[in-house]
């Protein structure tokens, strides 16, 4: 161990995390963001706070009070402060200099010029435990020694989370115990028993408690002399640890941590290192790149875990702290393409396991609080949409148990979805989908699509099972709404897919109220649309339901994004979609996007009053991008793609945000979707059928890239690895996997016809419709192609 020496050399100096962070990768946060939050991620307990070190209100769901420390169902801390005190001044940190984060940590850097003083705060969750660790390194700069007093000042709120009164979760008035052994604050909620602890590695030479702030929670002081010789160092660890159970826990959990904390430092890094090796890509555009394997760590950072309810992936930070149905639907896609199965199972048997409690009929919940009480029952879109995951997920393991567990939800759901949400047997269930706008559910687009796209995922889930009839039932179904969404929800006046189908009714009112949201908004060219669409409703009525375009919401794309559109829809709808953004990606309503649409660098300037109006969003863009590649457009696709990646690190590093660049959550769930989708699946083309123990790859790569490689991309019992390289009219495509029982199917490029040589393996080249694919066995194939020629350059190999 190094040794650092205070006066006499009696201990070793304690471990401070830069000798053990092994060249993680880390990025420095924006000077002009300092005053904007940051996510120390645990799975059982989390810490959210501003980049200046500070921990001032946050939120909404509960005002003002989802930063802090929190474990699950409940809060444990407002957070802390530390002054320093030479004789009569006090100086208070509560101005960091600069903020890095890393994977699974960050820090705040704070330089005390006038003291000669410079301090790095340090914190990180270890997993699976009720506590963190917040470590203070300081380092005297100076010639002279300097004897001075630190404060530790800890406030506690146990309180509980989002909708508690619902499980009789009421919040009491905290007290605080100072406790001689272990040196700690012990703090409990009045009514519940609730803990937090909070102490040191060292020996507190004062303490006091007091109750500075509004509500019902505590302060406790903690207080060390500290003596540090010129150019010398010194390291202090507080642990905070708590329990919504007892005080045993939350002590047993203090000591825990206090005693094994370097070394769960030390696994976490190595797990976060393997989760960056997953599904890594090495690309010419480093930004985008880095964008990638930090979505990776994005992903682990919203894993929640409540023993007693369940564990899965949240929806977002600070203020969706818990588990949604429609977020997960999408993510978890992503999640299975970055080889994160382990979470992707257990989120999926938590909203399973959940919606049969609160639904019984197959109907997926939407949002559910971390005490179990469930706020919306499921949206219309989420019952479908569960039907596609499961099917997906299926592609990637191969889990025939996994279809049986969850087919009769899938069964139930379709049933439940047709015969009590599609009044008028027209095939379109009526309802709310992703567009949480008052009014506007009735016959929506992305519900029509999504159920389509289920009964045509659920009719293969039925083929696997052997329930021959109910495939055929369901395909049937699936080609029908296919048929009908292209008839019957399509504008030739404005070359998009309609937002819904309704009637002129119910259209008119929507009309006068998007009417005043434009006018609210300053944007003149959507009220002058919206006001010619209703004079040609009055104009021409129609007592019939029938379909209009009013908002041009982000969800007219879901036909394209779920490959259902036809080419010459699918095209004319696409080139609309582009009106619809700016620099960061695509709006969420397209009548709120103005003439800056595609200039605009600035932030969004959200609503004093949460709001999503005006906003560019991730998700939708992610859509967009997906879209795109269906298409055949590679191209555009990445062009939308490095759309998102600009609000990569806009303000906290290594994040982004869920509405472009700067507002909402810090960091969302559904972006994986918008990058791991269309760059494994789309660009790299990798389509596992692992039931079949095969791969097919159809490359879709973008001109940009001539030289990328996606390795380490998991399936079932296998792994591959994709290497591909273009220099003129030439390509070289390597793939490698570690099972040589699978088969690999590489669709080669139209203009392509190969000669070929097998150096390894057994391989064969067979014309499918107008595809030529390549399949072969074994490790290793290694394939040079010459576009627009017809000769294979490269050996097999």
């Amino acid at each position: 161990m190094l040794c650092i020496i205070f006066g006499a050399c009696t201990n070793p100096a304690k471990i401070d995390f830069n000798q053990t962070i092994k060249d993680a990768p880390a990025i420095i946060g924006k000077t002009n963001y300092l005053n904007s939050p940051f996510v120390t991620a645990g799975d059982r307990v989390y810490m959210v706070g501003h980049q200046d070190g500070t921990f001032p209100d946050l939120g909404w769901h509960i005002k003002g009070e989802m930063g802090g420390i929190w474990n699950h169902p409940i809060k444990l801390m407002d957070g802390f402060e530390v002054d320093l005190t030479w004789d009569e001044q006090t100086i208070q940190l509560n101005r960091a200099d600069t903020f890095v984060n890393y994977p699974f940590a960050n820090k705040h850097l704070y330089q005390l010029g006038a003291k000669n003083l410079s301090i790095e705060r340090w914190q990180f969750v270890p997993d699976h435990k009720e506590g963190l660790v917040v470590q203070y390194l300081l380092t005297n700069t100076g010639d002279q020694s300097q004897n001075f007093k630190f404060h530790f000042n800890g406030h506690s709120d146990l309180r509980p989370t989002w909708l508690g009164e619902r499980t009789n979760m009421i919040d009491g008035k905290d007290s605080a115990v100072f406790k001689t052994n272990p040196d700690v604050w012990l703090m409990k909620d009045s009514g519940n028993p609730w803990f937090v602890a909070f102490g040191a590695d060292e020996k507190s030479s004062g303490h006091a408690a007091s109750s500075p702030h509004a509500g019902n929670g505590m302060s406790g002081s903690l207080t060390y002399e500290l003596s540090m010789p010129a150019h010398a160092n010194k390291v202090i660890n507080f642990i905070v640890a708590g329990s919504y159970k007892n005080e045993q826990d939350a002590l047993s959990s203090y000591e825990d941590i206090k005693k094994n904390f370097i070394a769960d430092f030390s696994k976490k890094q190595t797990r976060y290192t393997a989760l960056a090796n997953q599904s890594k890509l090495t690309i010419p555009d480093k930004n985008l790149q880095q964008a990638f394997e930090w979505l990776k760590y994005n992903c682990d950072w919203l894993v929640r875990s409540v023993p007693e309810v369940g564990t899965g992936i949240t929806a977002g930070i600070p203020d969706y702290p818990w588990w949604f149905g429609v977020d997960s639907e999408y993510a978890l896609k992503g999640y299975m393409a970055i080889g994160q199965k382990e979470i992707v199972y257990k989120t999926i048997a938590l909203l399973d396991s959940m919606s049969q409690v609160i639904n019984g009929n197959g109907r997926i919940l939407h949002e559910m609080s971390t005490n179990g009480a469930v706020f919306n029952n499921g949206n219309i879109n989420e019952t479908p949409q569960f039907a596609s995951l499961i099917w997906e997920v299926y592609q990637w393991t191969g889990d025939r148990a996994f279809l049986e567990k969850y087919f009769p939800t899938i069964k139930k759901g379709l049933s439940w979805l047709m015969a009590e949400n599609d009044s008028n047997k027209n095939l379109f269930p009526d309802g709310f989908g992703m567009m949480e706008i008052h009014g506007l559910n009735s016959e929506m687009i992305d519900v029509a699509v999504y159920t389509q796209r289920a009964f045509a995922d659920a009719a293969q889930l039925a083929t696997v099972l052997v329930d021959n009839a109910l495939a055929k039932s369901y395909a049937q179904t699936a080609e029908q709404l296919k048929l009908k969404i292209n008839q019957e929800f399509w504008s030739e006046e404005f070359n998009s897919y309609a937002d819904f189908i309704g009637t002129d009714q119910q259209a008119l009112k929507l009309i006068d109220d998007a009417i005043v949201r434009a006018d609210t908004l300053n944007k003149p060219w959507a009220v002058d649309e919206l006001r010619k669409t209703k004079s040609a409703i009055l104009k021409n009525p129609s007592s019939n339901p029938r379909p209009f375009v009013l908002y041009h919401n982000w969800v007219v794309n879901t036909p394209m994004e779920m490959n259902l559109a036809d080419t010459d829809k699918a095209n004319r709808a696409l080139t609309t979609a582009e009106k619809f953004m700016n620099p960061f990606g695509v709006f969420v309503t397209g009548i709120d996007r103005d003439e800056s649409a595609g200039s605009d660098e600035g932030s969004f300037k959200g609503s004093k009053a949460f709001s999503y109006t005006g906003a560019v969003m991730t998700l939708p863009t992610g859509v967009q991008v997906v879209a795109e590649n269906n298409y055949g457009h590679p191209n555009k696709a990445l062009n939308v793609l490095k759309k998102i990646a600009r609000s990569f690190s806009y303000a906290l590093p290594g994040s982004i945000y869920e509405v472009s660049p700067d507002y909402g959550m810090t960091t969302q769930a559904w972006n994986i979707y918008g990058f791991a989708v269309p760059i494994v699946q789309q660009f790299f083309g990798i389509h596992p059928h692992a039931a079949q123990k095969k791969v097919s790859i159809e490359l879709q790569m973008p001109d940009e890239w001539n030289d990328a490689s996606l390795e380490n991309v998991s399936m079932a019992n296998n792994e591959i690895s994709i290497y591909y390289k273009k220099s003129g009219s030439k390509i070289s495509l390597k793939v490698i996997q570690q099972n040589s029982t699978w088969t690999l199917e590489i669709v080669l490029p139209k203009n392509v016809k190969p000669n070929y040589k097998i150096v390894k393996g057994e391989g064969k080249v067979a014309s499918v419709g107008d595809s030529v694919i390549f399949s072969a066995s074994g490790t290793e194939i290694e394939l040079g192609m010459e576009v627009g020629g017809s000769k294979l350059i490269k050996r097999c190999g």
